[in-house]
């Protein structure tokens, strides 16, 4: 689950060539909001000679470059592909920048499915360039079904859950995660994707497991997480309506076995991402968890993190009162407001 390639140990360029946006690169978003002093640079040449807070709002004083002998002066050590595009296939049009950064002497950093280190022409170069190629998704060579361990553990185990794909799982488990800490409490991120991985530096990406070890992948993370820590935020994957991913929602749900879920959701979203489902009310998505929860380890859904990225203050404002008030439970949006409440929600399961 650990890598030797610690993303926080090293200056990284990010290449979100043509796709660099809030939504067209979230990996990239998240590199920039994790690890700002880590970035030397966003390669896209479609918004070169840009700060990159022009774009997405943070990470002011990182410039966005043309290409990578432009980023090569800032003198990187690794090079961050910074998208997850559906289906995880690197683009054509990539692979001679990868080849030049491997050349270059750059590690490369990938969420991909596709695999750089199985690449033989790739593997071949960082092998000659004394280059790792670090596949985030590459999931461990071999994993367990799930065997109900994560009940048995000392820690309280917290998942994120969501009404849909890109509505703020991870997120929220990182504010979470860090808010609890400077309460002075043992907590720690379990993460679950690509983007939490690289942010953290230790994880199983469990879209990447085939489908009868998935729920052995999160028992696996809740059990090394518990080994060392009182608090496990376990970060929630899809959802249970998304036509695509709700596989890997179920299998968290029962792997990692947790103790309260945290419901993240994005007010304006009516539909689910990318299909024409229409996403029911956020009491009848909650009770879903719920009710799947109960026959393994019943679980109750104990705070709503909202993601009203698209608001102004004031609706978002609303959208939070109104969705308190027909669910009954504490609600927020953890970057504009912070992620006290949930926190004061979750510090009554402490065990």
């Amino acid at each position: 689950m650990m890598t030797n390639l610690q993303p926080k140990s090293h200056k990284i360029v990010i290449l979100a060539e043509g796709s660099f946006g809030v939504l067209e690169s979230k990996t990239a978003t998240v590199l920039v909001r994790y690890l700002p002093d880590n970035i030397v640079g966003v390669i896209d040449s479609t918004n070169a000679g840009k700060d990159v807070s022009e774009v997405i709002e943070i990470g002011k004083g990182i410039p966005i470059l043309r290409s990578l002998s432009d980023a090569i002066e800032f003198r990187p050590t690794m090079l961050a592909i910074g998208i997850a595009p559906p289906g995880g296939e690197l683009p054509d049009e990539w692979r001679s920048i990868i080849c030049d950064a491997i050349q270059s002497g750059l590690h490369v950093m990938s969420g991909l499915h596709h695999f750089l280190s199985e690449d033989v022409e790739l593997m071949e170069m960082a092998e000659k360039h004394n280059v790792i190629l670090w596949d985030v998704r590459k999931p461990p060579d071999v994993l367990p079904i799930a065997t109900c361990k994560a009940a048995d553990v000392d820690s309280t185990v917290i998942l994120t859950v969501g009404s849909d794909c890109r509505v703020g799982k991870m997120l929220s488990g990182i504010e979470i995660t860090k808010e609890a800490r400077t309460r002075g409490i043992n907590a720690e991120f379990c993460p679950t994707g690509q983007n939490g991985i690289m942010v953290w530096g230790w994880g199983i990406a469990i879209d990447a497991v085939v489908s009868d070890f998935t729920a052995g992948a999160s028992e696996e993370i809740v059990l090394e997480g518990a080994k060392w820590h009182d608090l496990l935020i376990v970060e929630g994957q899809g959802s249970l309506v998304h036509p695509g991913y709700s596989g890997v929602t179920l299998s968290l749900l029962h792997g990692s076995m947790p103790d309260a879920m945290i419901f993240c959701h994005q007010p304006s979203r009516e539909i689910v991402a990318r299909y024409s489902v229409p996403l029911p009310h956020i009491t009848e998505m909650i009770s879903h968890y719920e009710l799947l929860t109960a026959p393994i380890k019943p679980a109750k859904v104990i705070g709503i993190a909202l993601n009203c990225y698209d608001l102004s203050e004031a609706e978002a404002e609303e959208a939070i009162y109104s969705v308190e008030r027909e669910t009954g439970l504490p609600a927020t949006d953890v970057v504009r407001f912070g992620a006290e409440k949930l926190v004061d929600a979750i510090q009554q399961y402490l065990r």
